[in-house]
């Protein structure tokens, strides 16, 4: 797994993906430093993957080259 910063808000988390349609992400920090998983209720946060803003961020990495896939 990768680290990677979210380019909205700066919340570090640990990325790997597998192909273009398979991303796995794990949370190193609490999802409260995430604007925008902040503003939804905690009980509805178990159940969101990612944020919108984040997968653009992983998105945006791997167009750049920042993120390399692990197709291994």
């Amino acid at each position: 797994m990768q680290p990677l910063s979210c380019r909205s808000c700066g919340t570090c988390v640990l990325v790997k993906k597998n192909s273009p349609a398979h991303t796995q992400v794990q949370w190193t920090t609490d999802t409260d430093r995430c604007a925008e998983l902040a503003q939804r209720p905690t009980a509805d946060r178990a159940t969101v993957l990612t944020c919108l803003r984040l997968r653009d961020s992983i998105e945006k990495a791997v167009r750049r080259g920042e993120l390399r896939m692990d197709t291994s």
